[in-house]
Formats: structure tokens, sequence, C-alpha cells
């Protein structure tokens, strides 16, 4: 009996330590287990913009820093996304407007397309002050004939792009390694994304890091488009075909695109060439209202809401910033 007993003592003290191995194992990965759980479960996050009377775009500034724009009086909002605050930043002059949006973190610029004015405008993120004013296209009331609608921008080595969605151009600013904003000059576009037989056709812009590709949505024509920006050449992403496609994002190989009026932003993995796209994830928003445009902090999307499904101009009593995974 004794013999047995010293038999089982030590088969229970040699079971006991893999068994303590496995615990240790099992409570070093719950922890993380939980930990992505409540990442993949962290709530949409809802920034007022106060006192906006519309909203169409947005830029990622230094950090958690954003810029925001009122659609039709052109004022600028700079919040933060982690701290979940926005306040009054450029009170813009009269007659501009504020479309899409980017900031030159390098030089410290912020450069915002001005929809029917025909205008784009170049703002010191330091001062809020205006640096520079282009006179792109024609001037007018919206939807009017010969009208530009000089809709979003992308940045790239040595400047940025603007598109026009109701011509088939688009507009190059220059800015120097100082930081200084230059001649602008147009390119003709070709190809598909040249159609304007839409409202709103060439809509959000964005480009790959060396500038060598442009990419661009078109609304008219719900699809995704390369552009080589020497020639003006444009041609299908194959698979990326987006209904109300509107605001445009570039990060690596993925690309986000927003549909405004169905309230969603479908996120593609595109092939190394950029001609073939393909959908790998939806994100929707109970908080998304009409968003337009987005940009991207860490894992994070922040889309601005338009609110156009309350009329154009929107009657919405707020304009707001959803933060979403991204």
């Amino acid at each position: 009996m004794i013999s047995r007993n010293r038999s089982f003592a030590r088969i229970l003290r040699r079971a006991a330590v893999p068994l303590l191995v496995l615990g240790l194992l099992v409570a070093s990965v719950m922890p993380a287990t939980a930990a992505v759980a409540a990442a993949v479960a962290r709530p949409d996050e809802v920034i007022v913009l106060p006192g906006a009377t519309s909203a169409e775009g947005i830029a990622a500034g230094a950090g958690s820093t954003f810029y925001a724009g009122d659609l039709y009086k052109g004022t600028i909002y700079r919040g933060d996304i982690r701290r979940g605050t926005a306040t009054r930043f450029i009170d813009a002059p009269e007659r501009r407007a504020a479309w899409g949006m980017k900031a030159d973190l390098r030089h410290g610029l912020l450069l915002v397309a001005g929809g029917p004015t025909g205008q784009a405008y170049v703002y010191s993120t330091r001062t809020g002050a205006t640096v520079a004013t282009y006179q792109l296209g024609a001037a007018g009331p919206l939807g009017a004939a010969g009208v530009s609608v000089i809709n979003d921008v992308a940045l790239v080595p040595g400047g940025a792009w603007f598109t026009d969605s109701s011509r088939a151009k688009l507009y190059f600013v220059p800015v120097s390694a100082e930081g200084t904003p230059g001649t602008a000059r147009t390119l003709d576009l070709t190809g598909p994304a040249a159609d304007v037989t839409g409202a709103f056709n060439v809509n959000g812009i964005q480009a790959t890091p060396d500038g060598r590709t442009l990419i661009v949505s078109h609304t008219q024509n719900a699809r995704v488009y390369t552009v080589n920006p020497v020639t003006g050449v444009s041609a299908p992403i194959e698979g990326a075909e987006v209904p109300n496609a509107d605001g445009i994002l570039l990060n690596g190989h993925r690309l986000w695109v927003v549909e405004n009026r169905n309230n969603k932003i479908v996120r593609f993995k595109l092939s190394p060439d950029l001609s073939h796209a393909v959908p790998d994830k939806t994100i929707t928003s109970k908080a998304f209202g009409v968003p337009t445009t987005v940009a991207l902090f860490g894992d994070r999307l922040a889309a601005v809401n338009a609110h156009f499904d309350t009329g154009t101009p929107p009657t919405s009593n707020t304009f707001e910033v959803v933060a979403v995974s991204a």
C-alpha cells in the first residue's frame, strides 16, 4: 500500500508541472484576448462641431489633431480625436467655402478646396492666417453650367492636387521646400475619369507616397480610377465599384471609399500595381449621417457627417465628426 501511494504521489508531482505551465499560458493569453476584444468593441465616438451650419471635409493634423470645415461658410474647426473636442479655428472671410482639405504638416499649411467658388485656399496651421488664394475655375451657383466644383485635395512631394467635380481637370498647386505656394497649373484628364455627364464626377483624390500615381473616385460612374499626373490618362481599378463614391483614403495597399448616402465606408485591398481591388471590410455606424470624407488616426477613421439627407443646404441642427474602427 505504501509503495502504491508513493507511486501515485510521484505521478501527481509529474502531472503538476505541465498543468502549472498550461495554467500560466492560459492566464497570459486571456488578458491579451480580452484586450483585443475590448479594442474591437470600442464604441463609435461622436464629436460635435460647435456652431457649424454644414460640414464636408476633414484632415488629419499632428498627433490626434484634426481639421474640419463648414461647407458653406468656410469656417475651419480644429479638434482632437483622442479627447473628443472641437473648437472654431479659422473664421473665413465671406464667400468662401470649405470642402475637402489636407494638412501639410511639414510646412504647417492647411490646403482647402472651395467648391463652387472655383477657389482653393492655403491657411497657416499655426496662426490660421490666409497664406494664398487661387481661382482655379469659374465661380457660380452649384450646378450651373461652366461652374467649377473644387472638391478635394491630395498631397504629393512638392505640392497638392485638387479635383474639379464638374470639369475634366485636375489642378496642381506647387509648394516649395521652404513652404511657399507657387503658381497653379491645370491637368486635362482623358479616359474614363474625364466623364462629366453627372452632377458630381471626379470627387475624392489620393496619391501614392512618391506622387507618381493619383487615385480618384468618380461619383457619377460609381468607380475608382488611377490617373497619371503627367499625362492625365486615367484607367479603372477593377473591382472598385462604389455607388455614391465620395472621399477616399489611401494607406499602403488599403483604400477606403466613402459611400455618402449609403452611410457606409468600404475598405479595399489593392493589388501591387493598383490595377485591381478586393473589398475586405464594410464599415457602418448608427452615428453616420451621410459621411463625406475621412481621415486616419492609427486604427480609427474619422468621418464627417454632411447630413445631406436633410436637404441641400442641409437643415440639421448639428454636424459631427464620427470616429469608428478602421
